[in-house]
């Protein structure tokens, strides 16, 4: 039987420096995610969030800018807006 409680502390998460900006990151392109810029029931400005944060972090890789995008997408889509 295998133990599934021992922790080795080998690090598995993948993409650390996103971690490290990602709350500067969120404030960047909150906007593009803000119910009021959005278009009919679709949001539509990914790109420009993409564009953004490449402008911003440029030694990011293009999957790197997506893991934040795509974080970010879920993180708003369910924040209650005021």
């Amino acid at each position: 039987m295998t133990d599934h409680t021992s922790y080795d502390g080998a690090e598995r998460r993948q993409y650390l420096h996103v971690r490290e900006i990602f709350d500067d990151a969120l404030d960047i392109i909150e906007p593009f995610f803000a119910p009021e810029n959005s278009w009919g029931t679709h949001a539509g400005l990914d790109h420009l969030a993409y564009r953004t944060l490449r402008e911003h972090y440029p030694e990011l890789s293009s999957e790197e800018v997506h893991v934040l995008v795509m974080a970010a997408r879920r993180l708003f889509s369910t924040r209650t807006w005021d």
